[in-house]
């Protein structure tokens, strides 16, 4: 039987990789990690750090995997990995369920589906549970990564609000 890493161990090298980074590329910030549900959470802040975004949190992404492959090859192994960047990570999540929701709005209206632009597993998983949340609407993804999307659409037996059809059952 294979020893399973030390998630304790794993944050502790997360931690100190950040440290390194932020000090390499000459920026100021504190990293916070934490546990929770088997998940480490990591938490870069200071004024400097939104350099470490780029753009669509393309720099912040490419942080993350950097971090996880210095842990995997440092323990043996690596948790399910979340990072937040100069709270660029909290800001996409709250902007992409507005975004969800009102996109949902317009289909309960007017139906039909829309598919939104490729966006990466974690921006994903916040849109299918923004949908998950709201009646009457369902997602689903389509396409291949890079360029996976998710459309939603109505549930099916779901007429939108503004058809003339009458709701029957």
């Amino acid at each position: 039987m294979t020893e399973t890493p030390d998630i304790a161990e794993q944050e502790q090298v997360a931690k100190e990789f950040l440290s390194g980074l932020l000090e390499a590329v000459g920026l100021e910030g504190d990293i916070a990690t934490r546990v929770e549900d088997d998940v480490l959470y990591m938490d870069v802040t200071g004024e400097q750090t939104q350099a470490l975004v780029g753009a669509k949190g393309s720099v912040m992404h490419s942080v993350l995997e950097l971090t996880r492959t210095v842990v995997q090859r440092k323990t043996h192994g690596a948790p399910r990995m979340r990072i937040d960047i100069a709270g660029y990570g909290e800001r996409r999540r709250a902007a992409l369920k507005i975004y969800a929701g009102k996109l949902a709005d317009e289909l309960l209206e007017h139906g039909g589906e829309v598919m939104l632009e490729p966006m990466n597993a974690a921006d994903r998983k916040v849109v299918h549970d923004a949908a998950a949340d709201i009646d009457g609407i369902r997602s689903f993804s389509e396409g291949e990564d890079p360029n996976r999307s998710v459309v939603l659409s109505l549930e099916e037996g779901v007429a939108p609000r503004g058809s003339s059809s009458s709701d029957e059952e």
